[in-house]
């Protein structure tokens, strides 16, 4: 891997805005993936959350359209992001990074006006980022031709096409000119949807640069025992809040919009410098809670899954799980926001009785057991008794598995050996029927 970004073929417009940021050495995807985007391949590139993967096709990109203009209503690029916010940091990143650059850039997202986006639109966007509805909306206006456009990129894949925008992505692809290059970036790619992507690439290079599901090495990662009531779990995550080492600042995730909103007033009448951020809140409110966290002029922002991918706050130093999360890549994500660039960050995830499927199946994905901290607070006699219960339950869980495990693997060798023999038997069967008109007495025997 190059240490420098200079060798890999990015322009000196790109490079000299590169070392001007301070950055020096590329990461490990941006080494890979760069190289092979100038050269014009079709990727897909697998790494973990926080290694730099927007950079790996910003840069190339700014590289590639150095020659050319747009044309008005016809861009040459498309972004394809699944939320609001990743759509404004994938524009921000491109005003960074093109800084040497005149590139007219286009962000076309719900929360805006349609007039003030067509306006852009009609100067030519020679970079045009969008979630794909409002995509689609411009384009059934009559406002957005996409027929010259060179690069298309799917960001966060797994979640753009696990969240029911296939049909939209399928249709915004035939819209698009075959010749493409096209580009998939994600944190994981599961099989079912590893599948999908022969729909929208041609031969493409993999780079899997960490894991698939893997959690970075930086995160201390801890589960709490909790009770079920509201008020116990608020109160355990404060304890956890008051108790945690070197917290700068920190994301709390909550499954549902509601408890997101109940949660950061219970906060705020606790005195915490606390927001919410969620998808029911208008653009404005969501990028002005971005930015104040940003700008640390509130310490925690309890969020709901919308901020679980790629965003691009880097000294988050903890984040908490309100919720166990019920899809175990979220988990990933979620606290993929700490211990990004190297950092420490630490992880703790409130577990309540009712969430021991969801564990298993999230050290099911990671490979791994995450440790249990000690509770300093009081569970009731139903919930110890729960607790207790697991921790009898557990090791005979494990040893019935080892030997279901066992006794199916057993059982699917007999089948193979049952099967195996019965093809023999078939092809004596029809070699001496050939061979004689008929299958003589000796012969029968042998193959009962």
């Amino acid at each position: 891997m190059t240490d420098n970004f200079t060798r890999l073929g990015l322009s000196d417009k790109t490079t000299k805005a590169v070392a001007k940021i301070g950055y020096i050495s590329p990461t490990e995807i941006q080494a890979q993936a760069i190289p092979l985007i100038i050269d014009k391949y079709d990727l897909i590139g697998i790494a973990q959350t926080g290694t730099g993967k927007t950079a790996s096709f910003v840069l190339p990109m700014l590289t590639l359209l150095e020659n050319g203009r747009a044309r008005a209503r016809m861009p040459r690029t498309l972004i394809l992001e699944p939320t609001r916010e990743l759509a404004a940091q994938v524009h921000e990143n491109f005003e960074k990074y093109g800084m040497n650059h005149k590139l007219n850039l286009a962000l076309l997202i719900g929360g805006v006006s349609f007039e003030e986006q067509n306006k852009i639109l009609n100067r030519g966007a020679d970079v045009l980022i969008a979630t794909p509805g409002r995509l689609l909306d411009h384009f059934e206006r009559g406002c957005l031709l996409l027929t010259k456009v060179e690069i298309l990129v799917i960001d966060e894949a797994d979640r753009m096409l696990d969240m029911g925008f296939v049909p939209d992505i399928e249709k915004i692809c035939t819209l698009l000119p075959s010749n493409r290059q096209t580009l998939f970036f994600s944190a994981t790619m599961p099989e079912e949807i590893r599948s999908l992507t022969s729909k929208f690439l041609k031969n493409p290079i993999e780079i899997e640069v960490s894991k698939q599901n893997s959690t970075a090495k930086t995160i201390e990662q801890k589960l709490l025992k909790t009770g079920e009531k509201p008020a116990q779990k608020r109160a355990s995550l404060r304890e956890q809040i008051d108790k945690a080492k070197d917290l700068q600042n920190a994301i709390i995730f909550c499954n549902r919009k509601r408890d997101v909103a109940i949660l950061t007033r219970s906060l705020l009448r606790h005195n915490y410098s606390a927001g919410a951020l969620h998808g029911d809140m208008d653009q404005k409110s969501r990028t002005q809670i971005l930015e104040d966290f940003k700008k640390n002029k509130i310490t925690i922002l309890v969020a709901s899954d919308v901020a679980a991918r790629g965003l691009d706050i880097p000294n988050v130093s903890h984040v908490f799980n309100y919720d166990a999360p019920t899809h175990a890549e979220d988990y990933v994500h979620r606290i993929g926001r700490t211990g990004r660039a190297g950092r420490t960050g630490y992880a703790i995830t409130l577990v309540t009785a009712k969430d021991d499927k969801y564990i298993r199946a999230i050290e099911k994905l990671i490979g791994k057991n995450i440790a249990w901290l000690e509770n300093s607070l009081n569970l009731d006699n139903k919930e110890q008794s729960h607790w207790q219960k697991e921790a009898k339950i557990k090791p005979e869980r494990k040893a019935n598995q080892n030997n279901n495990f066992a006794y199916a693997k057993t059982k699917a060798k007999a089948v193979d050996k049952t099967k195996k023999t019965n093809n023999q038997n078939e092809i004596i069967k029809k070699s001496a029927f050939g061979k004689f008109g008929h299958i003589p007495a000796f012969l029968l025997r042998s193959v009962k």
